[in-house]
Formats: structure tokens, C-alpha cells, sequence
């Protein structure tokens, strides 16, 4: 573990030369940052088969665009918090239901803000957890809106596990559900997740038009019934499109 933490270390503080200095040569790199310039040529190398450093046309070696990519991210999503909190908390105010607000990691849904419902009994989501992408609504929002080879790629290799009564987890269900989310611009869920529960979630679109979170809804199943279903619907992608537009999506 040491060692592993000293090439961490190492690794970190040559990436660290770029900030000051646009591209370095390897004898650059070695005489800077000290290293022989065996170590440096072996530490470079690896830095570069992932993408971390690229050569330009001098042959001198400068950040590659997997930085651009990872900085972006890291922008969108501390965007989408800032810019979707106050919505979330008047989402909740009008409906009274707790609001969360989802994006993903490769097979999985992370929820990385909630707003919490004022009433006594309440269905509690931690930040930071995750789910899997085909069980429950804020989830299948994200994987409903994936690029199609993808979405199918996914649910030809998903093994779908129950988490809780109404789980989906024969795959032609799926597929139909996620075609009438796709229809309708929402997704409705009861006890997918866990037993009692219901949540609805609406997609949010970023400047490309790509669906980069999802805003939910999700409280008790007394809660989310027929009658009610309509008002939620309205209010959820009336939310979810003021986020989307924030992002600066092209209507």
C-alpha cells in the first residue's frame, strides 16, 4: 500500500508541473520534478496510455483531453446542484413530497441532492446513494434517455434483481416501460425499490440536448395515487425543464 501511495504521490506532482507549465519535454519533466529519467519515461508512459498526457507536434508532452472531459463533468454536475436546489425546494413545497435529484455513473443512478418532505412519515434517501439504472422511477429516467445500442446493451447484460415487491425484472416489461417513458416524458414507479414506496421522475436535459440527471418525486404509495398522478406530473417536468433550461437547453 505504501508504494502504491508513493506513485500516486509522484504521479500527482507530475500532472502538477502542467499547471504552470503548458508542455514539458522528459528531461523537462525528470529535471523538475527530480525524478530519474527512467522513472519519469516509465511514469509518463502509463499517464499517457490512459490519456492523462498527450504529445503535440514538438513532441513535448501536455495534459490530454480526458481533463477536459473530467472537468466538465465536475462543472455539470456542481451546475446541476446549484442550479436545481431552489427548484427542488419549490417543487417540494408544492406537492409536499420529497424531491431528489439523480445522475449516473456507468450502470448505476447516484442521488447527489434531496430536499426532504416536511411530513411525519417520509420515505429518506441518503445522498450518495446509488441504485441500479432499471429500478425505480428517477433511475429509469436516466436509463430510458441512454442512446439506444446502449440502453439495449445494458439490459441484454443486467441481470434484473428484485429489490422490493414491485420491482421490474422481466426484460420485455422493461422494455415497454421505458417506450411509454419515452412517449409520455415521465416515469411512474411503485415499490421498485422498496415496498410502500412510489416515486415519479422527469428528465433534464443539458446545452446538447443530452439527458444528464433526472428530478424525481418520490414519497408513500398513499400518496402517489390516480387521481394525484396528473398534478405531479405537471409540477415534476415543469421543475425538471426550468433545470434543463438553466443548462442552457435550446427549446
Amino acid at each position: 500500500m505504501q508504494n502504491k501511495n508513493k506513485t500516486v504521490t509522484k504521479t500527482k506532482e507530475i500532472l502538477e508541473l502542467f499547471v504552470d507549465h503548458e508542455s514539458l519535454s522528459l528531461q523537462e519533466i525528470s529535471n523538475i520534478s527530480r525524478l530519474s529519467k527512467t522513472t519519469a519515461h516509465r511514469m509518463i508512459g502509463s499517464l499517457e496510455e490512459v490519456g492523462l498526457l498527450t504529445r503535440n507536434s514538438a513532441g513535448k508532452y501536455q495534459l490530454g483531453l480526458m481533463f477536459l472531459q473530467y472537468g466538465q463533468l465536475v462543472k455539470e454536475r456542481l451546475d446541476i446542484r446549484q442550479i436545481a436546489l431552489p427548484i427542488m425546494k419549490e417543487l417540494r413545497d408544492g406537492v409536499n413530497e420529497a424531491v431528489n435529484l439523480v445522475i449516473r455513473e456507468g450502470n448505476e443512478a447516484i442521488y447527489i441532492e434531496k430536499v426532504d418532505t416536511n411530513q411525519a412519515v417520509r420515505v429518506y434517501t441518503q445522498i450518495g446513494r446509488r441504485a441500479p439504472l432499471y429500478a425505480g422511477a428517477c433511475p429509469r429516467i436516466l436509463l430510458s434517455y441512454m442512446p439506444v445500442e446502449e440502453r439495449l446493451k445494458y439490459i441484454e447484460e443486467t441481470a434484473l434483481v428484485p429489490y422490493a415487491d414491485g420491482t421490474i425484472t422481466d426484460k420485455n416489461t422493461l422494455q415497454k416501460t421505458i417506450e411509454q417513458c419515452l412517449k409520455l416524458g415521465y416515469t411512474v414507479s411503485h415499490s421498485e425499490l422498496r415496498n410502500f414506496s412510489s416515486a415519479l421522475a422527469a428528465p433534464i436535459f443539458n446545452s446538447d440536448g443530452l439527458v444528464v440527471a433526472g428530478l424525481s418525486l418520490a414519497g408513500l404509495n398513499s400518496s402517489f395515487h390516480e387521481a394525484r398522478i396528473p398534478e405531479l406530473v405537471e409540477k415534476t417536468i415543469n421543475a425538471a425543464n426550468r433545470i434543463s433550461n438553466q443548462l442552457g437547453r435550446v427549446k
